[in-house]
């Protein structure tokens, strides 16, 4: 069997200054311990070396290196392989809530180690996801500034999209089919979540756990930029955790139909519009990554 090795999948859009000198750091750290990184930028190039059974067989894991785009797409492609996420990204909610900071010697470490950390894989259809999928307003966000996107992006660059969308988004209504209820919740905004972190620091669903074998799902009912701003001012303060008024259930099985199209996101990328289907495929990820920040 060949000697094994690192791959490290890069996101060419992900990153600038220190964050990129960080992977630099990270490739030099891993040599000096005697391991064989190898740094990707194409997608198509590591697929293919990976066809090959014997250098997939000496494969030690996939270093993620990006945003959390980045982690579901590697975790997609290469299901059978351990991912260590490293980050370049804009928000990184896999990253924060693990601990992980960019620090090359305990990622390091964590490689070296091989000690992963077994959790829940979401399932849209065939797409895995780990962090969360959602359908309406934001989903419509991330398809608009996804069509536009060219390069490195920050949190600034949601904020013309955002006021854009609030402004002329209709904010159809969803029927959210949850396990074998027979009835829907109605709702303008649903969230189904594998981890409690959401972009911008939004506590959208502080509930879920990544280990637990179960999605956790809110629904925020009200249309309008008026109910998105309330909504807002609610999730700051963590007041819509018991609001009667918005509902959280736990299940294994979400179906979401709409009368219209509604765009829906998984991992912070567009992933298709409803009527979708969504279930839970519980500690069938592996993520060198277990320095919880919890």
């Amino acid at each position: 069997m060949s000697e094994q090795w690192i791959a490290i999948q890069r996101n060419p859009h992900s990153g600038s200054g220190q964050r990129r000198e960080n992977l630099t750091a990270l490739i030099r750290e891993l040599r000096r311990r005697g391991l064989k990184p190898r740094l990707f930028k194409s997608r198509e190039r590591l697929t293919r070396i990976l066809q090959s059974p014997e250098q997939h067989a000496s494969l030690r894991c996939i270093i993620a290196a990006g945003g959390d785009g980045t982690v579901c797409d590697v975790i997609n492609r290469f299901p059978d392989v351990p991912v260590c996420p490293f980050p370049l990204g804009t928000e990184n909610l896999l990253c924060r809530h693990f601990g992980i900071d960019g620090d090359t010697v305990l990622t390091a470490d964590q490689i070296e180690s091989g000690q992963c950390q077994t959790i829940d894989v979401g399932l849209l259809g065939d797409r895995r996801f780990l962090l969360m999928a959602s359908v309406g307003f934001d989903a419509h966000v991330i398809a608009r500034l996804h069509g536009s996107r060219r390069g490195n992006i920050s949190r600034l660059t949601y904020a013309w999209p955002i006021l854009s969308a609030a402004a002329g988004y209709d904010f159809p209504s969803l029927r959210v089919f949850v396990d074998d209820a027979p009835e829907p919740i109605v709702g303008c905004l649903a969230v189904i979540a594998n981890f409690p972190e959401y972009a911008f620091g939004l506590p959208l669903v502080p509930e879920a756990d990544p280990a637990d074998g179960l999605l956790s799902v809110r629904v925020f009912p009200d249309p309008g930029a008026l109910a998105l701003l309330r909504y807002c001012r609610l999730l700051r303060g963590h007041r819509h955790v018991a609001h009667p008024d918005i509902p959280f259930l736990t299940a294994r099985l979400v179906r979401i139909e709409s009368d219209v199209p509604v765009p829906v996101q998984i991992d912070g990328d567009p992933c298709g519009t409803t009527p979708c289907s969504i279930t839970l495929s519980a500690g069938q990820g592996r993520l060198l990554a277990t320095r919880s920040a919890k």
